[in-house]
């Protein structure tokens, strides 16, 4: 029977919402004996009763559970229980989440009392009910305290179904609406992640919660900085979030990625895995578990891979260090690194041509020939990383607590390529991209029986230095004067206030502000014509540019039940101009463009049972194009104006339901647009998205199966819009986990099998017009296209020794 379904599903694209609410309601809880009770306390740091905290319990054999809220003295009892062990569960917005397991229930009661802590703003986002069975199955799922559409993805779905050498883009891979692919292999390339029309860039990332981008724009690039290893778990918040959501481009979300836990006991792991393509990894961590009031971790690796594209290496090695030591209950001082040095013979362009596939395959990049222009050694890259911080966390006492961080980051992107057309003294390009930053992220949260207050800055301060210089791809030797050379500085500010103001235990409403202000100050020297010229003779120009915009957002958040909630939202983002606005003739700027915004409205709902978790929103979002520029024949000044704006709009929902046996179901689909006034679409915005995921955990097994099917989308055409169809097509992921377990040192060794795309499937993901087009674009042969990378097969070996 269930075989039948599942094949019925295969015969209509994938998913449909309806269908996939129907069968996420499904839940039925069994009954057992009850004998036992649990009760208990829960206070906040200043001894106060907390009123309406949710307070969930399972029972760690049978999995049932029931989920329960404390009363106006704080306390809760859960009566009629099993004997047997049980975790707890709880969760009080503005706090951190506190987890308890082995409780005893027997006949007599037990008793549980629990001091809340403040948590920070990168903590707060890991805020999950997730102890009903469902929840803890969940790969993705939001959370009953979401405030907006988001989804947790799981420190599980990371180290189990992604790919060993995975990057953070094949942690977002399988979430609601996103796509992204990989011409080259997982963790192969830098690889982009789309969703709702938006692109890289128009959304903001965090590690830990201190934002990283490039300076040029607020661009990223997933293979450096942060592998797999260094990431825990991963909110993926699709909206501009409330006012305490700092980032350099709100405008279209943020993706805030959590280092892993420091786990109680010690443990050493050295892996070992080899995949397709002829990729190796050696990979050793060390987790010192708690030593006295101290823990620390540190893990290393060295990637080495051929790549799926011809002469297209990679070789990464990497290394990270988390510490911690707790002072007191209240007082808590972290630390944190992460060096990434990635050498690369990856080309300007990711892809090939339609008469190069035709003529040497999907596969085809690169040559061996030195006579030839995409000779493999006439491009390489060289990109060195490192971030790091040291954080400080105080309960300052009456409700306030403050998390400090103070930070910096350095990338270094040294970049050679070649024409892909000749050969000659200027063929070539030396280009250069680095940036060192400084930063301070200062959150203050004050709890109180009115709710909660939020305030803090986020500040920042940027060197860059870019260049691009021809040169002659056999010798290296440079010309005269660069295609273009800058320098400049960028200071960025973010004070924000919001206030979560608790009306009803039930019933919260946020209202906030926050001030994005950026400024800039330039010097760019003369070039060869390319961009700004010889300047009449002078060495360099410079100018200065400032923005600021007024961010406000208001939401409000309901719990109609201890395991259903609903939410409104309406926020602000923004995104300023790139640097690249003053690359004209002598730089002469007669009129700025301002950040581009959006304004965002959504509604959801997040419910959860035993048997299965359901979160369900719509979105309708109004967003400025990209500005467009007009030069002044008569003065050569530049002036720049809006472009309009575009609208893209939707449903997406994501289910867990546990089928029985260690089997469960993962679903997510969304329909929606994105389109421009014009009525023509946003190019990279699939019509829908539809993911199937089969998930067995049993024993020491552990599988996984996952598809995404991503609907018909669009390419433009320089400056015409949908001039390609890009078809759609399937992302089909199978992974394979044993672990060795039993009562030995070794319990934690394991096994894993991953194989991305598994049905070798070769789709065209993207295509860039080989011809300009006035109108929607013919196929011709000099079109650049982007593949999907072939089957990727990798099997890795974990040898784990854990203390006792």
């Amino acid at each position: 029977m269930l075989h039948r379904w599942f094949r019925s599903l295969s015969e209509f694209p994938l998913l449909r919402i309806a269908a996939f609410v129907l069968l996420a309601t499904i839940s039925t809880i069994p009954a057992y004996a009850q004998t036992g009770s649990v009760s208990g306390a829960v206070l906040d740091p200043d001894s106060k009763a907390v009123v309406g905290a949710i307070v969930l319990l399972r029972n760690e054999a049978t999995n049932a559970s029931q989920t329960i809220s404390t009363d106006n003295a704080g306390r809760f009892t859960a009566k009629g229980l099993e004997p047997g062990r049980y975790a707890l569960e709880i969760v009080v917005p503005g706090f951190d989440l506190v987890r308890r397991n082995n409780i005893d229930v027997s006949s007599a009661a037990a008793n549980v009392d629990i001091k809340l802590t403040v948590a920070n703003i990168a903590e707060d986002i890991t805020v999950m009910a997730a102890l009903p069975a469902a929840a803890a199955a969940a790969p993705s799922q939001s959370s009953l305290t979401a405030r907006s559409a988001q989804s947790l993805i799981s420190s599980e779905y990371i180290r189990n179904y992604t790919s060993p050498i995975s990057d953070y883009s094949q942690t977002l891979q399988m979430a609601p609406g996103t796509f992204s692919t990989s011409s080259n292999g997982p963790g192969l390339g830098d690889t982009k992640t789309f969703f709702r029309g938006f692109k890289d860039g128009n959304y903001s990332m965090t590690f830990d919660g201190i934002p990283f981008n490039d300076t040029n724009d607020p661009t990223h690039h997933s293979w450096v900085f942060f592998p797999a290893q260094t990431i825990g778990s991963t909110l993926f918040d699709r909206s501009p979030g409330s006012a305490s959501s700092i980032g350099p481009s709100t405008y279209g979300g943020s993706v805030g990625l959590v280092s892993p836990a420091l786990p109680v006991r010690q443990q050493v792991t050295g892996t070992v895995s080899y995949g397709s393509f002829n990729t190796r990894m050696y990979d050793m961590a060390f987790d010192s578990g708690a030593i006295g009031n101290s823990r620390f971790m540190i893990e290393g690796h060295d990637m080495q891979s051929d790549g799926y594209q011809t002469f297209n290496y990679q070789h990464r090695k990497a290394f990270q260090a988390k510490y911690q030591y707790a002072f007191s209950d209240s007082t808590v001082v972290s630390a944190f690194t992460s060096v990434v040095q990635l050498d690369s013979n990856t080309p300007n362009q990711s892809g090939s041509t339609r008469a190069q596939i035709q003529q040497f395959g999907n596969n085809f990049l690169m040559t061996d020939s030195p006579t030839s222009p995409l000779y493999y050694k006439y491009n390489f890259y060289s990109v060195p990383t490192d971030f790091e911080y040291v954080g400080l966390k105080s309960n300052l006492g009456h409700g306030w607590s403050i998390d400090n961080k103070l930070y910096t980051m350095r990338y270094y992107n040294d970049q050679h390529f070649n024409s892909t057309t000749a050969i000659s003294a200027t063929s070539a390009t030396d280009k250069l991209n680095s940036y060192r930053k400084y930063g301070d992220l200062i959150p203050l949260t004050q709890v109180s029986s009115f709710g909660v207050f939020r305030t803090g800055l986020w500040m920042e301060y940027a060197t860059s230095d870019r260049h691009q210089t021809p040169a002659d791809p056999r010798t290296w030797d440079l010309a005269a004067l660069p295609n273009f050379h800058e320098t400049f500085n960028t200071t960025t500010l973010q004070p924000y206030g919001e206030y979560e103001v608790q009306v009803t235990p039930r019933f919260r409403v946020t209202p906030g502000v926050k001030l994005a202000y950026y400024k800039q100050d330039f010097t760019q020297f003369a070039d060869n014509g390319k961009v700004v010229g010889n300047l009449n003779g002078a060495p360099y120009v410079q100018h200065a540019v400032s923005y600021n915009t007024w961010l406000p957002s208001l939401d409000a958040h309901y719990l109609i039940q201890s395991a259903w909630s609903v939410y409104g939202q309406w926020g602000k983002g923004q995104q300023i101009p790139p640097t690249s606005i003053f690359d004209v003739t002598g730089a002469q700027v007669a009129v700025l463009p301002k950040p581009t915004t959006t304004n965002t409205m959504q509604v959801g709902s997040v419910w959860k049972s035993n048997r299965a978790t359901l979160d369900v929103d719509y979105y309708h979002i109004h967003f400025d194009n990209d500005y467009s520029s007009d030069t002044d024949p008569a003065t050569g000044f530049t002036s720049y104006y809006a472009a309009g704006s575009a609208l893209t709009q939707g449903v997406e929902a994501e289910s867990t339901i546990l089928v029985g046996g260690g089997l469960a179901l993962y679903l997510n689909a969304t329909t929606g647009s994105a389109k421009y006034a014009t009525g023509e679409w946003v190019q990279n915005a699939p019509k829908d998205t539809e993911t199937l995921g089969l998930t067995y955990n049993k024993s020491r097994w552990n599988l996984g199966f996952f598809n995404k099917r991503v609907g018909t989308m669009y390419n433009d055409n320089g400056a015409v819009h949908q001039a390609f169809t890009i078809d759609p097509f399937n992302i089909t992921n199978l992974f394979v986990n044993y672990t060795i377990g039993g009562g030995s040192l070794f319990s934690d060794s394991r096994i894993r099998l991953a194989v991305n795309n598994l049905t070798d499937n070769h789709a065209i993901t993207g295509i860039k017009g080989g011809t300009a087009a006035a109108t929607s674009a013919s196929p011709t042969a000099g079109d650049l296209l982007t593949l999907m990378s072939g089957r990727s097969i990798s099997v890795a070996f974990s040898v784990g020794v854990h203390g006792r």
